[in-house]
C-alpha cells in the first residue's frame, strides 16, 4: 500500500517498479467501474495467473503486477443497492444524435445512389431496432450499429462490493500487488488485513527544494521564459504536490513574462496579507464579516490569531483598552480550540469575527490612522529558530520514553530535565568518574548523536563536553615489568578508580543500564 497526499509519485513508483523487473501491468484507476465483478474480472484473474506473459527477463519468468490506483476512493459495500440502469436507446434516437438530419445519414451510409438500397425520407422510416434489412449490410451502417449495441448495454459503473473484492484479492493473490492511497485510514477501518496483510509506504509530501530544483531545470531545458518570481510562487502553491507543480508550468509557458504568468498562478504573499488585515483590524474600528475575512486571507483563522495577539500591545492607546481588546481575543481563541477539537468547522466564522472586528472595536473607540506597521508575531519566530533545537529534543525524548517504557510527552516533561542535569554535570571538566560514566551509560543506551548530546548539555557538537561523553578516556597502561592483572582485578581497579584530588573510598558499583539508574 502506498500511501500520500496527491502528486507525490506514488502511481510512478510502481509503474518504475514493474519496468525495473520486467513485469506486465494491469491496472484499475478511478476512472474504470472498480465494482466487485470488474475487479474479479479483471484484477481477479491477473492475481491467479502464475504468468500472463511468456518472455522472460533475465534468468526470471516475467510476471504481473496488478495497481489499484486510488483504492481509497471505494466506498460501496456489496448490500449497498445499485444505481438504476439507463433507459436502453433505440436506434432511430441513436442515429437521429449522431447524424442530425435524415439527409446526413442517407449520405453517409450511400442510400439512394445506384446499386444502393432507397434513402429514408423521414426519421419515422427508420426502425426502433436492426432488423435485416438490406441497409443493414452496407459498411458505415455497420459500423453504426456496433457503435449503437456498445452503448445499450447497461454497465454497473457504482463500487458495490469494491473494498471487499479488494481484501480476497489481498489474501489469494499470486502476483504483486500494489495499492495507492491518499488516506490509508479508508482501508484500515474496513478490514484489519489492511492494517496486517500488506506493506504500508508512506509517501511524504516533495521538498519545496527539489520542486524547486526540477521546476528550474525543466524552463531551461524547454527555454521557458519566466517571470523571476513565477517558479517561488508555483512551488509555494503546490506545497509538495508535483504534478500540480508540473501542471502550473506547462500553464504559464506560453505567456509572456511578468503579471500575466502570475495571475494565471493566483500569487498571494501571505505575509502581507496578514500584516495588511492586522494594522486594519485594530484601527479601522469596524466589524468585519467572517466572509470578507476568508477572502483578504487564504489561510485559516489560527494563522491570524498570533499576529493580533502581538500587535494589540503597539496599536492599544491606553491599558483599559487594551485589557478588553485581550478578553475579546480570548473569546476567539476558545472558539478556535473548541472548533478543533470538536471538529466543528462553523465556530471558525464565530473565531474570525472576533479576530477582526470584535478585538477592533474593543481597543478604541473611534478609527485612527496606521502609526507604525504591524509587527511579525515573536512567537512564530522563536518556533522557526528553535526548529531544530525542538527535533533534537523530540527524538531524544522517544529514545527515553522506550528505555523507560513511559509515553513520549510524560518523559519530555517529566524525565527530560533530569537527564539533562545528569548529562550536563558528567560533561563537566571536573566531574567525578562515577557521575562521568554515568552520563557516558546514558549517551550509549540512548544512542545519542553529537547534536542530541549537545543539545542535553546546552553546548555545541564540537565541544569538549560531547567529546567527554560520546568517547571512552583511553585505558590506563599496565606497566612494563610484572604480570598483568587478573579480570577480577581490573575490575576492582576501575569500580575503585577516582577523578584527581578525590579521596579513595570503597569499591562503586559501576553504572549498567538506565532503568537500573531509575531504580
Amino acid at each position: 500500500m502506498f500511501a500520500g497526499p496527491p502528486g507525490v509519485g506514488k502511481t510512478t513508483t510502481a509503474l518504475a517498479l514493474a519496468t525495473e523487473y520486467g513485469w506486465s501491468l494491469v491496472e484499475m484507476n478511478a476512472s474504470d467501474a472498480r465494482n466487485e465483478a470488474a475487479i474479479d474480472r479483471v484484477a481477479g484473474r491477473a492475481s491467479i495467473t502464475h504468468t500472463l506473459v511468456e518472455s522472460t527477463v533475465g534468468a526470471r519468468r516475467a510476471r504481473a503486477l496488478i495497481l489499484l490506483d486510488e483504492a481509497d476512493c471505494l466506498t460501496g459495500r456489496r448490500t449497498e443497492t445499485p444505481r438504476p440502469a439507463p433507459k436502453p436507446v433505440t436506434l432511430r434516437e441513436f442515429l437521429r444524435g449522431r447524424y442530425t438530419t435524415v439527409d446526413a445519414l442517407n449520405q453517409a451510409w450511400g442510400l439512394g445512389s445506384p446499386g444502393r438500397p432507397s434513402a429514408f425520407e423521414n426519421w419515422e422510416d427508420l426502425p426502433r431496432s436492426a432488423g435485416r434489412a438490406a441497409w443493414t449490410k452496407l459498411p458505415a451502417a455497420e459500423r453504426d450499429l456496433g457503435d449503437w449495441k456498445g452503448e445499450s448495454k447497461s454497465t454497473d459503473l457504482t463500487d458495490r462490493g469494491g473494498l471487499g473484492a479488494i481484501a480476497r484479492l489481498v489474501r489469494s493473490t499470486r502476483q504483486p500487488l500494489v495499492l495507492t492511497v491518499n488516506d490509508e485510514t479508508v482501508l484500515t477501518r474496513y478490514s484489519p488485513l489492511f492494517r496486517t496483510g500488506v506493506l504500508r509506504i508512506r509517501f511524504p509530501p516533495v521538498p519545496d527544494s527539489d520542486v524547486n530544483r526540477l521546476l528550474t531545470r525543466i524552463a531551461a531545458r524547454e527555454k521557458f521564459a519566466l517571470d523571476p518570481g513565477a517558479v517561488p510562487a508555483i512551488v509555494r502553491k503546490a506545497r509538495g504536490d508535483l504534478r500540480a507543480a508540473l501542471n502550473d508550468l506547462e500553464a504559464i509557458a506560453p505567456l509572456p513574462p511578468g503579471p500575466a504568468q502570475l495571475s494565471v498562478l493566483g500569487v498571494r504573499d501571505l505575509t502581507s496579507d496578514l500584516t495588511l488585515l492586522t494594522e486594519e483590524a485594530l484601527t479601522a474600528h469596524r466589524y468585519y464579516r467572517s466572509i470578507e475575512v476568508q477572502d483578504r486571507v487564504d489561510a485559516p483563522p489560527d494563522d491570524l490569531l498570533p499576529w493580533v495577539e502581538e500587535n494589540i500591545v503597539t496599536f492599544a492607546p491606553d491599558a483599559r483598552h487594551r485589557e478588553a481588546a485581550f478578553a475579546v481575543l480570548a473569546s476567539a481563541d476558545l472558539l478556535l480550540q473548541r472548533a478543533r477539537r470538536a471538529r466543528v468547522w462553523i465556530l471558525w466564522s464565530y473565531g474570525s469575527e472576533l479576530l477582526t472586528g470584535g478585538v477592533g472595536l474593543a481597543i478604541r473607540e473611534e478609527a485612527a490612522p496606521i502609526r507604525e506597521g504591524a509587527r511579525f508575531p515573536e512567537f512564530l519566530g522563536e518556533m522557526g529558530r528553535s526548529r531544530a533545537a525542538r527535533g533534537f529534543r523530540d527524538a531524544i525524548a522517544i529514545k527515553a520514553a522506550h528505555r523507560l517504557h513511559l509515553s513520549k510527552a510524560k518523559t519530555r516533561w517529566t524525565m527530560l530535565p533530569f537527564l539533562e542535569d545528569l548529562a550536563w554535570a558528567g560533561a563537566q571538566p571536573k566531574a567525578r568518574a562515577d557521575l562521568r560514566e554515568t552520563a557516558r551509560s546514558l549517551a550509549r543506551e540512548l544512542d545519542l548523536s553529537p547534536e542530541e548530546t549537545a543539545y542535553l548539555i546546552g553546548s555545541e557538537p564540537e565541544s569538549r563536553g560531547v567529546e567527554a561523553l560520546l568517547h571512552e578516556e583511553p585505558a590506563l597502561k599496565t606497566p612494563a615489568t610484572g604480570p598483568s592483572p587478573s579480570p577480577g582485578a581490573r575490575k576492582e581497579e576501575e569500580g575503585n578508580r577516582t577523578s584527581p584530588g578525590e579521596p579513595a573510598g570503597p569499591p562503586r558499583k559501576r553504572q549498567r543500564s538506565l532503568s537500573e539508574f531509575g531504580g
